[in-house]
């Protein structure tokens, strides 16, 4: 973290001097107030400076990509990163060759990259942002797996006249599941088991 200390008539100037110094923005820096000054008789007799100490913030979202790009790196993964912002949720998506050793068996690496890069945007505790990492559409895809395997085993359930356990799974896809099934008549879900195996459980 680069960080100066920066004088002036008062604490504005001295900010505005420090700003340019680290040739920077104020909404990318903190600002401690060492001294606020003080004017003085007729604004010179006794006059104090004001000190201020400016420190550059590291940029979540930047340090998010840079992780992500050191990690498909190490896996010898070749791959273009695609990142947008919309408001406080971030979305990262994957495209290239060898996609499919980033997105894993049922996206279990995928999801655990997502999950790293949540805990990356999330250091530093400014500013809580939600995260999704997806590669060439693959979110979607599963969402569409999921829906239809959802109503398929509500269809066992109501047929067999049994509780039917599905595989686990993590939560924005249980979630899809329960989503899926909330108005379907003759069923209720929930889900049981402790993470890593929580699971939906659909019950006629």
């Amino acid at each position: 973290m680069r960080e100066i200390t920066a004088t002036g008539q008062t604490v504005d100037e001295a900010v505005q001097s420090a700003l340019e110094q680290l040739n920077t923005t104020k909404d990318q820096v903190q600002v401690t107030i060492i001294d606020e000054g003080k004017k003085g008789i007729l604004g010179v007799f006794g006059a104090k400076r004001a000190i201020v100490k400016v420190a550059i913030t590291k940029n979540p979202i930047q340090e998010a990509e840079k992780f992500v790009r050191d990690v498909i790196k190490n896996m010898n993964v070749d791959a273009e990163i695609d990142t947008t912002v919309e408001g406080n949720h971030v979305s990262i998506n994957l495209s290239g060759e060898k996609i499919a050793l980033l997105i894993g068996k049922r996206g279990q690496t995928l999801n655990a990259l997502q999950y790293l890069v949540h805990l990356v945007v999330n250091k530093e505790g400014n500013q809580y942002h939600t995260v999704t990492v997806d590669a060439e559409g693959y979110r979607e895809r599963r969402k569409e797996t999921l829906e239809n395997l959802a109503m398929r085993m509500a269809e066992k359930a109501k047929r067999i006249r049994k509780k039917v356990a599905l595989e686990p799974m993590p939560a924005y896809e249980r979630k899809i599941i329960h989503s899926v099934l909330q108005d379907e008549s003759g069923i209720s879900t929930y889900s049981d088991g402790e993470e890593p195996h929580r699971h939906v459980v659909i019950k006629p």
